[in-house]
């Protein structure tokens, strides 16, 4: 896989702050900011914090990120947007108490599953989204343990 530079990605939103460290980079975001879409709660977010770049064909992508989120609704994850309505969100979320991994699949309306894991608490979580044809296939795991599949759309 073939690292792609963080500053060749553009934010949807931008962040409260960026710090880049070496090929780290820590994102804080704005309070309330997020990705959701009418399903259930009747309202649309579209402030979420995401930096996106291309997304080849028959290609994957990858995002790593230290699990250590405290407050309600910090997530961590990919975002693979196709435009306005229609976009997947996948990672970890930290709601309830709990962190879960999960998937919001959007097509117009979103669709979200959540599944706790809180044995990844304060480990080194892989996200990876796999692109073929017209599917694309979310895995995930922590530090060198099995991959699992989160979602397939």
């Amino acid at each position: 896989m073939t690292d792609v530079d963080w500053a060749a990605g553009a934010w949807t939103n931008e962040p409260a702050q960026v710090d880049r460290d070496g090929s780290a980079l820590r994102v804080t975001a704005q309070e309330g900011s997020d990705a959701w879409r009418t399903t259930s709660y009747g309202f649309v977010h579209a402030s979420e914090h995401a930096l996106l770049t291309d997304f080849a064909q028959d290609s994957a992508m990858e995002v790593t990120f230290r699990l250590d989120f405290t407050d309600q609704f910090d997530q961590a994850g990919l975002f693979v947007r196709v435009d306005d309505a229609t976009w997947t969100k996948a990672g970890v979320e930290f709601s309830d108490g709990v962190e879960s991994l999960g998937a919001v699949v959007t097509r117009g309306m979103s669709d979200c599953s959540l599944s706790p894991v809180p044995e990844w608490g304060g480990r080194d979580v892989v996200i990876r989204g796999s692109r073929s044809e017209n599917a694309l296939t979310i895995r995930a795991r922590v530090d060198d343990e099995a991959w699992r599949l989160v979602r397939e759309g």
